[in-house]
């Protein structure tokens, strides 16, 4: 199976979010991470799909996609072609015992400490879904208390624009 990202451009209208994840559950893909907002025109949103499957499948998907009404445009990104990173806040506690091993940690994967107290550590780290598994890993040594990550976001890379491919 392989991971694929795909940018979808929409039109900002109540339940569009809704139909095409609809189409991704009866095509039985498995969605990673979905980010999705408002884009330079308040006229359309922005949808990131991360999902994987199978190469045929995907095509087949995009497809579908299309034949919705409200689906303006998709571009499929690849680390070749765009840039991507995703957010991550994660809560540990704090233990004498832990603290410093903690602090290496975040210091390695440039994580920024952004709330401290005698209970807890909530840390932030921007990158790629690979760095946010791997400091996952890492901290499950320690106690994990709490884990929120966003999906990817996405962004082709050079001057080209998703609203370039407009299907209307």
């Amino acid at each position: 199976m392989n991971r694929y990202t795909v940018a979808v451009l929409v039109r900002n209208q109540f339940g569009v979010l809704n139909r095409l994840t609809s189409m991704f559950r009866r095509r039985q893909f498995n969605i990673s991470s979905i980010t999705a907002s408002e884009s330079e025109s308040g006229d359309y949103s922005r949808i990131t799909f991360s999902f994987d499957g199978e190469e045929n499948g995907k095509q087949q998907l995009i497809n579908q996609l299309y034949k919705l009404p409200d689906v303006c445009s998709i571009k499929e990104l690849s680390t070749d072609n765009s840039l991507s990173c995703e957010l991550m806040l994660i809560k540990l506690k704090n233990d004498v015992s832990s603290r410093e091993d903690i602090r290496a940690a975040a210091e390695a994967f440039k994580a920024e400490t952004i709330d401290y107290t005698k209970d807890s550590i909530v840390l932030r780290v921007i990158g790629d879904s690979t760095k946010m598994d791997e400091f996952i890993s890492l901290m499950r040594d320690f106690t994990i208390l709490e884990i929120c990550r966003t999906g990817t976001a996405s962004i082709e890379k050079g001057s080209a624009t998703l609203r370039q491919n407009l299907n209307l």
